[in-house]
């Protein structure tokens, strides 16, 4: 029987043990949770292919990512194709992301056999946004490294020929840098 104080029944106090906070713990590394069987292969041989090139691991939603100093862009780009355990055969897509202090370059390279997609990502600088062009590796290159050039101003060296794909000669700015003055602009 609880024995009452002239309030009524003591209050039931829950004790709860403490729990370090996720900065105490420290960060656990990338989150590979989504990636498929194959997908933790793909990464595995991608990581072992690129060893010498420091490659981050990371994974895009269910693929199995890498990341590399844009330096090596040209370099680790023939070895995903050219090596038996990555066979990087087709560029699916490049894009180009403005993060405001950096631009991320994204290569979507297909693997036919077996058929699995590796992301590989480079970091370049605002300031100075150069990149190999990997256009000798996979001719696919051509239209998309001449679309981030127009619209993020991304210099690819070694590229055959950055003409305009999408804007006219002559055309000033980079619409598709976040710094744009989009609504301000008047084309004639």
């Amino acid at each position: 029987m609880t024995e009452a104080n002239e309030n009524g029944p003591e209050p039931q106090v829950e004790i709860q043990e403490e729990t370090p906070a996720e900065e105490e713990v420290g960060p656990a590394g990338p989150d590979l949770s989504l990636l498929t069987e194959r997908g933790r292969e793909l990464l595995e041989a991608s990581l072992e292919v690129l060893k010498d090139f420091q490659p981050e691991p990371g994974a895009l939603s269910d693929l199995p990512q890498i990341t590399v100093d844009p330096v090596h862009t040209l370099e680790v780009c023939r070895l995903i194709k050219d090596d038996p355990r990555t066979t990087g055969k087709m560029l699916l897509c490049l894009t180009c992301v403005d993060y405001s202090e950096y631009f991320q370059l994204v290569y979507f390279i297909q693997s036919l056999e077996p058929e699995r997609t590796l992301v590989l990502k480079t970091n370049v600088p605002y300031e100075n946004p150069t990149v190999p062009s990997v256009t000798s590796v996979w001719h696919a290159a051509d239209w998309h490294e001449r679309e981030a050039h127009d619209l993020f101003g991304v210099e690819f060296e070694g590229h055959p020929d950055l003409a305009p794909l999408l804007l006219y000669e002559g055309f000033e700015g980079y619409p598709g840098r976040k710094e744009f003055p989009f609504y301000e602009y008047q084309e004639f």
